[in-house]
């Protein structure tokens, strides 16, 4: 229910992707007991991974990218390839896990990343690779036209990587979405390899979080909506254009809104509040500054269109965007949605998972997990934390959430369960499987009640999976994504890198792993 942007760096796909809002828990509010409270691992300590500050991240990339050479020829790779460092997170125990694109005779190879993971030490523990072909092409000389704009690439997302275009077609799609198709041409036969519309389209319209308070910036006589707490955060208001920032909220007496569409700066509100608790949320549980861990702040435009019923997250601009809904009063400025939305962003900054086939549903289940892990940490009474994905904005008109984390398929599209067809159903619906994963391993399976919810969570077998809480499940999750994931990461490799998650935070031998193992199977991912 929102579009989301999915943009690759420096040498990937450039993407805008769709919001659809969300859900997890972690925080404060958890009515229900915390099952991994219990036994050996529970002594662990845990200290949250990568809390890198942003000068020391900026450092380590540079540091890395000085010696990328000399990493390229350590890992066996040919002499026309490159490596060009995305991120860089160290672990608590010294583990250093440096994130890649690659190249090839200077071409950006899409589908390339790899993640090396170094002890503490000095020595390569391990490689993650989006592709495990050998990166080469007969030849970069294109055999066929193509039109100007389009970016010679190595396409390497099949089983052997070919000389590609990959082009851009921009427009607006019938609700009044931007979009962005990209387009994936072999160099040599004019074949189409992959297309994919960036930005996905959803409906919904919600303010429901009450009183709340922002942090802002006296400017003259009066306020500005900057958020100089956060990276300089900046609410803009569209006045129902559709480019560029619109104007800098303001106000005269630093009392923003009147809880209602009827007042243009309800909607400012809602955005900077849920900026505010998703930079928080990353900060707490993460140890993260920001959506790209560089300090930097996002910014947010509201009023985005005429009765334009969605929200999206645009990497280009690295920015959030609010229509008004079909009556031009009911914004899509709920909490969950920003921190779904903005999560994309944060995915964009990682692994980049591909907004297409089985990645595209992780990529939307990512949003589910870290959008309403927000919605919980925020504690916000008026929107208490749930399993119910979007249940605040009634996007079916009959009081029904958009998603359900406990049993997917209870929306009617979503898969409870993984098989060989989950990869081409739509995004937002393979994602389920994702989700019905991480609702087993926070709360485990069966009926129980939390925060006044109902749920009745099934496996596929009928085995009984036992939750570990949700703090623990979103730190698996959130170090599997940062360290272990790639822009190609199926469900299978999804588990391999959760199992990997778990051992490096809890141990071998722990509870938690043990429950990261049953529930993949109890979504049928083995």
């Amino acid at each position: 229910m929102t579009p989301h942007m999915n943009t690759r760096r420096a040498a990937a796909l450039a993407a805008v992707a769709a919001m659809v809002v969300v859900g997890v828990q972690t925080g404060a509010a958890n009515a229900a007991p915390d099952n991994g409270n219990a036994g050996p691992s529970a002594t662990r300590s845990v200290v949250p991974f990568g809390a890198n500050n942003a000068s020391q991240r900026t450092a380590a990339i540079k540091s890395a990218q000085t010696g990328a050479s000399s990493t390229a020829e350590s890992l066996g790779l040919g002499s026309q390839e490159k490596l060009i460092v995305r991120d860089v997170i160290k672990d608590a125990d010294g583990t250093v896990h440096t994130r890649y694109e690659r190249t090839y005779a200077g071409l950006p190879v899409l589908g390339g990343d790899l993640v090396t993971h170094t002890a503490r030490g000095g020595k390569l523990k391990g490689v993650t690779k989006a592709t495990r072909a050998r990166i080469s092409v007969p030849s970069t000389t294109a055999e066929i036209k193509t039109a100007a704009a389009a970016r010679k690439v190595i396409w390497a997302g099949g089983s052997k990587p070919v000389l590609a275009f990959e082009t851009v077609k921009t427009g607006v799609q019938k609700d009044g979405t931007p979009s962005r198709l990209h387009i994936i041409t072999d160099a040599a036969t004019g074949k189409k390899l992959q297309s994919y519309e960036a930005i996905e389209t959803g409906v919904g319209n919600s303010q429901y979080s009450g009183r709340v308070d922002l942090t802002t910036t006296a400017a003259g006589s009066g306020f500005e909506l900057t958020d100089g707490d956060r990276g300089g955060h900046q609410t803009y208001d569209l006045n129902q254009g559709e480019s560029g920032t619109g104007d800098l909220v303001t106000d005269d007496d630093d009392t923003w809104g009147d809880g209602t569409g009827n007042d243009r700066q309800t909607a400012a509100v809602d955005a900077a509040y849920g900026a505010a608790k998703t930079w928080d949320f990353y900060k707490s549980a993460f140890g993260r500054d920001g959506i790209a861990g560089d300090g930097k702040a996002a910014y947010s435009r509201v009023h985005y269109g005429d009765a334009y019923v969605n929200a999206f997250w645009d990497d280009s601009c690295f920015c959030m965007t609010y229509g008004d809904g079909a009556d031009n009063k009911s914004a899509l400025t709920a909490l969950d949605v920003a921190g779904h939305e903005m999560s994309h962003g944060l995915t964009a900054s990682t692994a980049n998972l591909d907004y297409f086939g089985e990645s595209g549903g992780l990529n939307e289940a990512t949003s589910d997990i870290l959008g309403t892990s927000v919605e919980f940490a925020a504690d916000n009474s008026t929107d208490v934390g749930d399993y119910l994905i979007g249940e605040k904005i009634d996007i079916n008109g009959d009081g029904t959430p958009l998603r359900y984390m406990d049993e997917p398929s209870k929306d009617g599209g979503s898969a409870d369960y993984w098989d060989s067809s989950v990869g081409d159903l739509d995004v937002h619906y393979s994602s389920g499987v994702a989700n019905h994963f991480f609702y087993l391993l926070s709360e485990g399976s069966g009926a129980k009640t939390i925060n006044g919810v109902d749920y009745d969570s099934p496996t596929i077998d009928g085995s009984t999976v036992t939750g570990i809480g949700r703090d623990k499940a979103v730190q698996i999750w959130y170090k599997a994504l940062a360290e272990y994931m790639t822009s190609t990461t199926d469900y299978a490799a999804a588990r391999t890198a959760t199992e990997k998650a778990a051992t490096d935070l809890y141990g071998a031998d722990s509870a938690e792993l043990a429950a990261v193992d049953a529930a993949w199977s109890g979504v049928n991912v083995k």
